[in-house]
């Protein structure tokens, strides 16, 4: 009995060391990026790491993180790839095996720094009118006292509280995250797991401690086991993980879901590799639910980047596999470049059909000027604005903030938000998570012209996405959640166009047709995402904007114009996405309208498009999870063929519709700030969201209206190269008249000295059309000389329209001599040489 024991003991024991490891760090080294390189290898199953770290000459550090057969090697610091170089060399082993053929893919670590996705507040209320504020002087006295009775009905007396609008607010009447009513059912979030992944967590908070997970914790940073905040600017996370759950307690306020757990990545505070971060964004993703991240590119307007392969890779390895094959629930906030005119469809991280990616609005319902738009974004929830922020925790021991602000502080209200949702329904998917975001968003400032009607009848914004979360309703709809079948997808061939974009309010129209058929075989039964994989060539970036058109009519702006980018690089193997067709059949023909929005010296050509449909299974018995990216060939699955059989390609007429980039905010919140400024001299102009956003003419912008005539033909181009051409066409007409008439005036000096030497005395004949007074003049024997004078009047008159008088330049000097040597000897002076041209001008007419 006590042999038995002891063994059941130890069975404990080692299933206890087991779990310990598989939720402890990697057996990864800290990174020396100043004195080594780091190269991230995928080998062969059959390949053994340590063996190849001997081929190389490096140093072998482990395998990367969750990702079967990828693996991360060392070595001294050079310019050199030593791994591209080996490739390229083939070395051979002892056993004749070519160790090249053993290495799948490989990549030098370059180490990056990420960006918190934080803004700083506007300058706070005075002391004095917060505390009436927040005293009740300018609350609803019923809402306050309602929120008062809450708290103490569920034992909050937490200092804050009742600043914590978000929660309840007590001014602005429906304008919170409609959370209370849960409290009071008991669905706090026990059992719920978020990761904040960020600049670190302090675990040592009173506000915290009781909620912290140290098993889902690591500092990629430092590479130790706490992800403490280190650096004086290390409080970001700090502040997401109180807005998810600050404990009840008398320090700050409380969490949305106040008895949720959250654990603390960090990797915001240095910088951090590629393979580093995909470990990071799988750590622990059996016990990690969800991972809250307030970060990514620059929200400068020009930057357009995507996540390395390595993440794509870590990304979808937890959407497959990540809460026991249910899948991570990725939240990423949606970016603060508005002001910038930036689209969070440029940055790869929130395009994602694997985030969840959530913008903001404040405390009055209203867009702040920093959240930006895409036709990616699900779904909004509170943030600052409006003269206030985000009350939750900070750093310290028993350390408050009210100033948490940006998209940053949105992205983990909606993971605490998410977190209520699987302390219900722990079985639901990552799909199942979007499709309750979607259903229960709630609508707001309907009014405001930036809401179009989707195929299924909901409404949808680029601003806004389906609406902002309610706690209460997605709750709500998660109890009776019908769990969705497994994903589906289809991928069109890539449909190669090759045709240069027209600048101006016209575009480029190609299209591509889906049938029933190819849906049916790709076994998908209706859409969630749709992807456009894209390559565009343009000399300025920025001046391209991309509009998708389903079947159903439903217009996505997936590529809006950005006047702060300039770069040259275009598209490159970019997939721009949308939620806005979610629930379309997807059946007919799909459109892509690209344009050149401004006309300057910058062309730009479409080089090829594909369509990606992502969706439900028909038949879920059938259904596959989706391959790796790069691993896509080691499945059924062959490369996609390039077609032009199948895609129409059209010129659109030029237009002038209305530019539909939006303002942002309420101009007396941050006055004088630049919004998706559009340049008109020195001036920045902000523009609003057009409200017929559903017309294939949106999102085209022109610096000026062309100051040619309409009807010219334009060849395609910008008005300053029409102008160029049309200014070339007046200037070679111009030598061909000119030459012309030189050539005329020289057989007209020839003609007349014929004419001088032959005795005739008339240089021109006259014109038809000559009136009847001078014609009657001469045939009836009428003032002769007179009409003859009219006569050769007209005939200077002719002579001077092409810019000379009558006589100049007709004869040389020597011929002019001979002529008036030739007048005296008939009795001719230089006084009645008019009248006798004139006669001849005459008579020649007569003639004619």
């Amino acid at each position: 009995m006590r042999l038995t024991a002891s063994w059941i003991s130890l069975l404990l024991q080692l299933s206890t060391l087991e779990l310990a490891l598989a939720a402890s760090p990697p057996l990864l080294r800290p990174r020396d990026y100043h004195s080594k390189e780091y190269y991230a290898l995928q080998l062969r199953p059959s390949a053994v790491p340590e063996e190849m770290a001997e081929h190389l000459g490096l140093q072998f550090e482990g395998q990367i993180g969750q990702l079967n057969d990828h693996y991360l090697f060392s070595g001294p610091k050079t310019d050199e790839d030593v791994v591209h170089e080996f490739r390229r060399r083939r070395k051979r082993d002892s056993s004749g095996v070519d160790a090249n053929d053993l290495i799948m893919f490989s990549e030098k670590q370059t180490p990056k720094k990420l960006e918190k996705r934080t803004v700083i507040p506007p300058p706070p209320p005075h002391l004095k009118e917060k505390r009436q504020f927040w005293g009740g002087m300018r609350s609803d006295q019923n809402l306050l006292q309602g929120m008062m009775d809450i708290g103490q009905k569920l034992n909050i007396n937490d200092p804050i509280f009742l600043e914590q609008w978000h929660l309840m607010n007590t001014v602005d009447k429906g304008h919170d995250v409609n959370v209370t009513g849960l409290w009071l059912e008991g669905i706090t979030g026990h059992n719920s797991t978020v990761a904040i992944v960020d600049d670190g967590l302090d675990m040592y908070s009173e506000d915290l401690k009781d909620n912290y997970f140290a098993e889902g914790s690591y500092d990629f940073n430092d590479h130790v086991a706490e992800p403490r905040p280190r650096l004086s600017d290390d409080r970001h996370g700090t502040r997401c993980a109180g807005e998810i759950a600050a404990v009840r307690n008398d320090v700050c306020g409380v969490g949305v879901a106040y008895d949720a757990k959250v654990a603390g990545i960090r990797i915001l505070s240095k910088q951090i590799s590629d393979a580093d971060e995909a470990i990071a964004l799988n750590y622990a993703y059996q016990q990690n639910q969800i991972y809250s991240c307030s970060w990514g590119p620059p929200d400068d307007g020009r930057s357009m980047e995507a996540p390395g392969v390595l993440i794509k890779k870590a990304i979808l390895k937890g959407i497959n596999e990540g809460r026991d094959g249910k899948g991570s629930i990725f939240v990423f906030a949606s970016g603060n470049g508005a002001a910038s005119g930036d689209n969070c469809n440029f940055d790869g991280y929130t395009n994602s059909i694997y985030s969840i990616t959530v913008g903001a609005i404040d405390r009055k319902g209203q867009h702040p000027y920093y959240s930006e738009h895409c036709s990616a974004q699900m779904v909004v929830t509170y943030s600052s604005g409006s003269g206030d922020a985000i009350h939750t925790t900070d750093v310290g021991t028993n350390q408050c903030y009210s100033g948490h602000g940006g998209t940053s502080a949105a992205a983990p209200l909606a993971a605490g938000i998410f977190a209520l949702v699987l302390s219900v329904r722990p079985e639901l998917t990552w799909r199942d998570m979007q499709y309750l975001a979607k259903n229960t968003a709630v609508v707001f400032n309907e009014d405001d012209g930036l809401w179009d009607k989707t195929a299924s009848g909901q409404l949808f914004s680029h601003r806004y996405g389906f609406g902002k979360l309610d706690a209460y309703a997605i709750v709500q709809a998660a109890k009776e959640f019908k769990q969705v079948k497994p994903q589906a997808w289809y991928k069109s061939p890539v449909l190669s166009v090759n045709h240069e974009i027209p600048q101006g309010a016209g575009g480029l129209k190609s299209e591509f047709k889906v049938t029933k058929e190819m849906l049916q075989k790709a076994n998908l039964e209706r859409i969630e995402h749709v992807q456009v994989h894209m390559n565009a060539k343009h000399g300025r970036r920025g001046d391209m904007s991309v509009d998708l058109i389903s079947p159903e009519g439903i217009v996505s702006h997936i590529a809006t114009r950005r006047d702060q980018d300039s770069s040259t690089a275009g598209y490159k193997d970019w997939n721009f996405m949308s939620v806005k067709h979610w629930g379309e059949s997807g059946v007919g023909t799909w459109s892509v309208i690209v344009r050149d929005t401004r006309e300057n010296q910058y062309n730009g050509t479409l080089v090829d498009w594909s369509l990606i449909l992502w969706g439900e299974s028909i038949n879920a018995e059938t259904a596959e999870l989706h391959p790796l990216p790069g691993e896509e060939g080691q499945q059924k699955a062959k490369p996609r063929p390039t077609t032009t059989a199948a895609v129409t390609t059209t010129m659109l007429p030029s237009t002038h519709p209305a530019d539909h980039s939006e303002a942002t905010g309420n101009p007396a919140d941050h006055p004088n700030r630049p919004v998706n400024s559009k340049p008109t001299g020195d001036a920045n102009k902000a523009n609003e969201e057009n409200p017929t956003a559903d017309t294939p003419d949106l999102d085209s912008t022109t610096d000026s209206a062309s100051y040619l005539p309409s009807f010219l033909p334009t060849f395609g181009v910008s008005a300053a190269t029409q102008a160029w051409i049309y200014a070339s066409l007046v200037l070679i007409s111009l030598f061909i008249f000119g030459f012309s008439f030189y050539v005329i005036k020289q057989r007209r000096k020839a003609r007349a000295a014929r004419l001088a030497a032959s005795g005739m005395d008339y240089e021109f004949e006259a014109l038809d059309g000559e009136d009847e007074e001078e014609r009657g003049g001469v045939a009836s024997g009428g003032n002769s000389e007179a009409a003859a004078t009219k006569g050769g009047k007209k005939a200077r008159d002719l002579y001077d329209a092409f810019g000379a008088s009558d006589s100049e330049g007709m004869f040389s000097d020597d011929e002019e001599e001979e002529r008036r040597e030739s007048d005296r000897q008939r009795g001719i002076d230089d006084s009645s040489r008019v009248g006798e041209e004139g006669r001849g001008l005459l008579g020649r007419g007569e003639r004619s």
